[in-house]
């Protein structure tokens, strides 16, 4: 299988297993939901894996590819808050999670720029 088609089922696999572990372990999750958003934490973690695992499947599909993977785009931008919570909560953690925290923030633009390249990659093949 070539670079071009493993791209898309990676992203989506990626996305399936970080909307799984929200539900299946949703504590380590609600902590990081900024504040400022309305309603319950557990709520918003559950929301998020539902995105997830929907921005999954539509990447997942090759008509829906193109679609799917900008929403994705959209999606790693508008969580990028929570990493930047997390990154500040866990600033007084030991230096392994701080790092770990830290990491999480320059991450963010490769996989804007992954999601963006299987969009691309998607272009008149739907």
């Amino acid at each position: 299988m070539a670079r071009s088609e493993r791209s898309p089922l990676l992203l989506a696999g990626l996305l399936a297993a970080a909307g799984t572990a929200h539900f299946a372990a949703p504590r380590r999750f609600d902590p990081l939901v900024p504040r400022s958003l309305p309603g319950s934490p557990r709520a918003w973690t559950h929301a998020s894996g539902a995105a997830e695992l929907a921005l999954a499947a539509g990447v997942a599909l090759p008509r829906t590819r193109r679609a799917a993977a900008l929403a994705t785009a959209a999606f790693f931008v508008g969580v990028f808050p929570a990493n930047v919570k997390m990154a500040v909560d866990w600033r007084d953690r030991p230096a392994p999670q701080r790092a770990a925290a830290l990491g999480r923030l320059p991450l963010q633009l490769p996989l804007v720029l992954w999601a963006r390249g299987v969009a691309k990659g998607a272009e008149g093949r739907s």
